[in-house]
């Protein structure tokens, strides 16, 4: 069975969609971290819980650590760009809420579509994915059409976020074309490991205050993002990365903005507004479109059949 284009099983879509849940509440758990902790601390102290995480669980289950010299390099390129993407990241967040960053991060699946398009073999847009996508795209515009209080605070936040999904687009495009060449911790473990003195040297260059409001809250949301987010959410993702492929697993990130916006309104009482609503209504109907499964195969709107 090629990689590239395998099809999910009900259990793995169910882990697809579990993953995202958690990923989902995972923005509402940046936004408490950030009430007590500076924005590039929190970076900070998150992946240094996640590298320790994944290289104790990699021990314990007697996992290679070892790198071929000629991976290096990747993992160099990686590091860079987990850098850049996450410095940004934890920057939009404090300059907007959960519930937006969420929706926003639906552009990632309609940029992998056509990055995947060109760039991953047997990976291609037929016609079905695309207007699936364009239903989570047109989703986000409802976003900044918004009247909230702090509108111009949030669209700019929401305009980084927007910057982040493209880095971690073409990341997950880059990262599917080496992954057979690693173990899927390994593309999680070193850039993160190799990013730690970047996010530490913004913290206390940028950060006004490191730390000023610790609580239980805080300590725990701090926690969920290192150990069940930045370590297991990551690595589980690289793998079914590695056996799915990324325009198809990407799809299910539309769930993402779903339970962030229930969580963020249950936990932290972000508004939920019709435009919110709306615009996950249109989020639903483009998983349904993405995984809908036709009789007949169909044609690329790129002009390449499937």
């Amino acid at each position: 069975m090629n990689p590239n284009n395998s099809e999910f099983s009900l259990p793995a879509s169910f882990f697809a969609v579990f993953l995202c849940v958690i990923f989902g509440a995972n923005y509402v758990a940046v936004k408490v971290g950030l009430s007590g902790i500076g924005t590039f601390t929190l970076a900070a102290l998150r992946f240094t819980i996640a590298s320790l995480s994944i290289a104790l669980w990699a021990k314990i289950t007697g996992q290679s650590f070892s790198l071929k010299k000629g991976q290096i390099r990747y993992i160099i390129i990686l590091t860079v760009i987990f850098s850049v993407q996450l410095s940004l990241f934890y920057l939009g967040m404090s300059k907007t809420n959960a519930a937006h960053a969420t929706l926003v991060s639906n552009f990632v699946p309609f940029f992998i579509l056509f990055l995947s398009h060109y760039f991953i073999p047997d990976d291609k847009i037929t016609i079905r994915k695309f207007f699936g996508i364009l239903l989570g795209f047109l989703a986000i515009i409802l976003i900044f059409f918004g009247k909230e209080k702090g509108a111009a605070s949030l669209k700019e936040g929401d305009l980084i976020i927007l910057a982040v999904t493209f880095i971690w687009a073409c990341n997950t495009v880059f990262v599917k074309k080496i992954i057979n060449d690693f173990h899927p911790f390994q593309l999680v473990l070193y850039p993160m490991i190799f990013s730690l003195p970047f996010f530490f040297t913004e913290a206390f260059l940028l950060d006004e205050r490191m730390f000023f409001n610790i609580n239980p809250n805080v300590i725990g949301a701090l926690l969920y993002q290192g150990i069940v987010t930045a370590a297991f959410g990551f690595v589980a993702w690289n793998n079914l990365l590695k056996i799915y492929g990324a325009t198809s697993l990407h799809s299910f990130i539309f769930i993402i903005p779903i339970s962030g916006v229930i969580i963020g309104g249950l936990l932290i009482d972000e508004p939920v507004t019709y435009n919110i609503v709306f615009a996950l209504v249109l989020i639903a109907s483009g998983i349904m479109a993405v995984h809908y499964k036709p009789a007949k195969s169909t044609v690329s709107p790129f002009g390449r059949s499937m």
